[in-house]
């Protein structure tokens, strides 16, 4: 397995390891409930080392991004972070994303840890014939997540960028701890926070005094766990759970991140034509009414038939109750709609709900 820069600190926090898209990463450190919780009303670190960068840049550059991305990069500002799909010609995902905008022709992805390579190679070959140049500088970076309502306080001290001038969703270079950084406001949790990016061998002494000096005011060290069930409450996508290259951003309930208006991208002939003839399913939101916990792959039933699959589901640490997200046909997907789930075999009510199920309070 890959290990991350910050592999043996994990170790010495003595957390539970596992693997993770060929990675060895911290699931969890003193318990994925607390952990969860904590980051709602205090602050998370993470390491998220695993993800990839891959750069663009080229004059070109924005045109062959048009082309692969379900959004239009033009109009992303500069300092702009957008979330999209890198698509495939079926209309479907290759992989969702970070387009982070340098310059008018350059450009930063965050990508999935299990499609880094993947993305890369994609890209790679998609770009011949554009004037740009596609590089994978996963290896040189180190990432954190600084996470939670406390995130901007605990940064501060740390760093010579002014944090109250990032929006969300925007970035900046700058330092921290004198190492040069990329610093976005951003994070996959549903809640304020920072993603940190400096040189793979800085990662460890970043994300250890960060931690050792913040823990009596509320950081704590988070693992994956903790990761996934908040941003389940955040009705946040999962590669391989909620969107693959099986489906559609329009049947992921993901149409705002579609640019219609820019003109042909890779799998936009096929989208719009779902678009004209209708949905046959689509992804909702469901709490168990009986008692169980819905996990991927457990049927979706009605009327003794089954209709869909679960795509993610947990018993929800912040609102106490069993929550998933699933695909059904497009007839069951109003709110309200009562279903079953096949939980071991047996049938188990949930009802269709609003999502996202957790939205924090903005400022």
């Amino acid at each position: 397995m890959k290990r991350t820069a910050l592999n043996q600190i994990h170790h010495n926090l003595k957390a539970k390891l596992v693997e993770f898209g060929g990675w060895e990463m911290p699931v969890e450190f003193s318990g994925l409930s607390q952990e969860h919780v904590n980051v709602r009303t205090r602050a998370g670190i993470f390491d998220v080392s695993h993800m990839g960068e891959i750069f663009v840049f080229g004059p070109d550059a924005t045109r062959f991004l048009q082309k692969v991305f379900s959004i239009d990069p033009a109009k992303i500002k500069l300092g702009q972070i957008r979330y999209s799909g890198l698509m495939t010609d079926q209309g479907t995902f290759v992989d969702d994303l970070l387009c982070h905008r340098f310059s008018d022709n350059s450009y930063f992805m965050c990508v999935n840890a299990s499609n880094s390579d993947k993305d890369y190679a994609w890209m790679k070959e998609r770009s011949a014939g554009f004037n740009c140049t596609v590089e994978d500088r996963s290896p040189q970076y180190s990432q954190i997540a600084l996470q939670g309502p406390f995130s901007e306080s605990i940064l501060r001290p740390y760093t010579n960028v002014d944090l109250t001038k990032i929006k969300y969703y925007w970035f900046t270079e700058g330092e921290v701890m004198g190492e040069k950084a990329i610093l976005s406001r951003t994070g996959y949790t549903g809640e304020d926070g920072f993603e940190i990016y400096v040189r793979w061998d800085a990662g460890p002494a970043v994300f250890e005094r960060l931690l050792e000096d913040n823990i009596g005011c509320g950081l704590l060290p988070t693992g994956l766990g903790a990761r996934d069930t908040l941003r389940l409450e955040a009705k946040m996508a999962l590669y391989g759970h909620e969107i693959d290259d099986t489906t559609t951003p329009l049947e992921a309930d993901l149409e705002w991140i579609v640019s219609w208006d820019k003109g042909p991208f890779d799998g936009r002939d096929i989208i719009a034509a779902q678009k004209q003839r209708g949905l046959t399913r689509k992804l909702v939101g469901f709490e168990m009414i009986d008692r169980g916990i819905a996990r991927q792959g457990y049927p979706i039933v009605k009327d003794g038939q089954q209709v869909g699959a679960v795509t993610s589901g947990t018993h929800s640490p912040w609102f106490k109750k069993a929550i998933g997200l699933g695909y059904v046909p497009i007839g069951m997907s109003p709110v309200g709609t009562e279903i079953e789930i096949a939980i071991r075999e047996k049938p188990c009510k949930a009802k269709i709900v609003e999502t996202p199920f957790y939205s924090r309070k903005k400022k």
